[in-house]
């Protein structure tokens, strides 16, 4: 093979490298700039920006003002009591707003299974698989989740409860944007079952029942 093509084809070889070599500067340097995207997938678009100035507008504020008569979602209710677990005296609502039935302590299982079990445990008492996870870890940065068998805990309103299932409390986060309204109302009910079942006395029981339990 002639020299020379020996040589070219060393220094098409090399030439090839050059694009890797750049892909990986670019995935490890920090920049000021975006890079480059071939597919843009919405990254670079024309928007209006928090205080930013704009033409389109006479006044050449980017941020507009409402308009007139715009009423903010969830501002009406058709049924404060239920959709918020209040009163009309902005209190909280002492007892639940949906008929208790057991197809509702069902339902009010199963979601709590779902949103409520990995901190709190399937019994309440906190001791959830993520609870347990983080116990283990022992980085300094979990906040035990609260035991819903506590006093502070069982002498709160039903509101209470579904308000803290609506907007989260402390380090818990809201679910309201994942559990319908009913659901809630229905996790609340499971929960004072849970209760109910570590605190019950033996007037809970049946009276025909009683006698075999004395």
């Amino acid at each position: 093979m002639p020299r020379w093509l020996i040589s070219i084809v060393v220094i098409l070889v090399a030439l090839s490298w050059i694009p890797v070599a750049l892909a990986l500067r670019a995935r490890t340097v920090k920049k000021t700039e975006p890079r480059i995207h071939i597919i843009q997938d919405m990254d670079n678009q024309p928007k209006v920006k928090v205080q930013s100035r704009v033409m389109l507008f006479a006044d050449r504020r980017g941020m507009r003002p409402p308009v007139q008569g715009t009423v903010a979602r969830g501002s009406v209710l058709d049924d404060p009591a239920l959709e918020l677990g209040r009163a009309a005296d902005d209190s909280w609502v002492e007892v639940s707003q949906v008929p208790v039935t057991m197809s509702l302590l069902e339902r009010g299982r199963q979601r709590y299974d779902i949103y409520c079990s990995p901190c709190h445990g399937l019994s309440g008492y906190g001791d959830g698989v993520v609870s347990q996870r983080a116990d283990q870890l022992q980085e300094g940065t979990w906040t035990p989740p609260t035991s819903f068998h506590t006093d502070l805990v069982r002498t709160r309103p039903d509101g209470h409860l579904f308000n803290t299932i609506s907007n989260g409390i402390r380090n818990m986060p809201s679910y309201g944007s994942q559990i319908p309204v009913d659901d809630r109302w229905a996790i609340v009910a499971y929960v004072r079952a849970l209760q109910r079942s570590q605190n019950a006395t033996i007037d809970d029981v049946p009276a025909d029942l009683q006698a075999q339990l004395r």
